[in-house]
């Protein structure tokens, strides 16, 4: 199968896919193709291939397509390569229960991000768009009902802020049934561990409990809306990409993706 037979399977199944092109340079016009089985391509060297397929990747994640600078063979500093990275991907979404001041912060970080934001709230007081300006829509409906109709893959982002067992049992029932790739909540230890406690009662089984981040976000010392967006933009972005968090000076792993820990090496 030809890279371009390659993508053309991939847009028919509706799956996301990026082409990378070469702008410049003896290479020009070579290309790489990135989608959920690996890459196919060569754009002139193997750590190229791999820098340009993790970038791929990272712009799939949140539907953009951008034109990347590399150097020669794949460093993140240089300007001797220019790819344009064209994603084949919808926009993916992220749903903030709760229209609380945490959300106008969370909302503006989820944009950032390259999010799709809705944000939703039984209480029309709190459902504004005065109050969560950044949000591209605001939903006024009972969490649990409006996410049951709500499109949800495994790059959805839940993020629980509405701190209220009549919302959020309900709500976390519904999320932990779907394939959203995070599913967070917001409140102390004691808080969540009553919501465990509800969860179980309701049938919800130890592993399905596991996939809840609670109480969420990283330990970085929050304590502002903005700083507490922050610390929970933190956590998404290292669930998707399979890191721990903690500071890059305490660890051991490559500050950039390596070829051989790259998901899907370029064939």
């Amino acid at each position: 199968m030809t890279l371009f037979e390659r993508l053309a399977v991939a847009l028919r199944a509706d799956e996301p896919v990026a082409l990378a092109s070469r702008l410049d340079g003896p290479n020009a016009g070579a290309k790489l193709l990135v989608d959920r089985h690996g890459s196919a391509g060569d754009l002139g060297s193997p750590g190229l291939n791999y820098a340009v397929a993790a970038e791929a990747r990272a712009l799939l994640e949140v539907g953009r397509t951008e034109t990347r600078t590399f150097g020669t063979d794949g460093q993140p500093i240089g300007d001797d390569a220019r790819i344009f990275i064209q994603s084949f991907a919808p926009q993916p979404d992220m749903y903030i229960f709760g229209a609380i001041d945490f959300s106008r912060a969370m909302a503006r970080m989820g944009k950032y991000l390259g999010y799709r934001v809705t944000v939703a709230d039984a209480r029309p007081i709190f459902a504004t768009k005065a109050r969560v300006p950044d949000a591209d829509q605001i939903v006024v409906a009972w969490p649990d009902e409006f996410l049951q109709s709500a499109r949800v893959d495994a790059r959805t982002v839940v993020i629980v802020l509405t701190h209220d067992v009549k919302f959020d049992i309900p709500l976390l029932q519904v999320a932990l049934r779907t394939d959203a790739g995070f599913i967070g909540a917001m409140g102390s230890r004691g808080t969540h561990a009553n919501r465990i406690r509800a969860l179980r009662e309701a049938g919800i089984t130890e592993a399905q409990l596991g996939r809840i981040s609670a109480p969420i976000g990283l330990d970085i010392g929050a304590q502002t809306p903005e700083e507490t967006a922050v610390s929970i933009a933190a956590e998404i972005i290292a669930v998707r990409t399979g890191r721990k968090g903690g500071r890059l000076r305490d660890g051991s792993l490559p500050v950039h993706p390596q070829p051989d820990e790259a998901a899907g090496a370029v064939r």
